[in-house]
């Protein structure tokens, strides 16, 4: 990231849950960050300043492609898609997913491998349990982790 720009928070909007939404519209007022939700239909924001949502054309990562095309090194990708997650790390920007977690160049490699291994399974028929269901303490640790990296990153004026 230079030093003339602010880092910007950008959001794989299409399944991202509504409690994450309305933890980054309330930080991205608080700390007039710039937050962008990238979606493949139209995502109400509020009328703030700082929230915008861009609307991309239906189909397979069009939304990832979107993000990926416009992060910055420095910026923060929300998300919970491992793939994409993997190519912000490349850019050297940074993805959160939504119950708290960084996705880093330590540990992407081995989530791509479970992910691409759950879904060999599921593709030969093997019933799999999906993700545990989103919880209060997964909202206060993404609260809480975003609260520290925009306290962290961005700019003092």
């Amino acid at each position: 990231m230079t030093d003339s720009r602010q880092v910007q928070v950008w959001v794989d909007a299409d399944a991202c849950p509504t409690p994450i939404k309305d933890i980054l519209f309330r930080a991205a007022e608080k700390r007039q960050v710039t937050c962008t939700l990238v979606a493949n239909r139209y995502i109400p924001v509020p009328q703030v300043a700082w929230l915008k949502s861009v609307q991309v054309p239906a189909g397979f990562d069009v939304a990832d492609d979107r993000i990926v095309e416009l992060i910055l090194p420095g910026d923060l990708v929300i998300t919970a898609d491992i793939p994409l997650a993997a190519k912000v790390v490349e850019k050297k920007a940074f993805a959160l997913n939504p119950r708290g977690t960084f996705y880093s160049e330590d540990n992407i490699r081995q989530r791509l491998t479970m992910r691409n291994f759950m879904e060999e399974l599921r593709a030969s028929g093997v019933q799999v349990g999906g993700p545990a269901t989103f919880s209060q303490q997964d909202r206060m640790a993404f609260a809480n982790t975003l609260d520290r990296f925009l306290t962290q990153h961005l700019k003092k004026t």
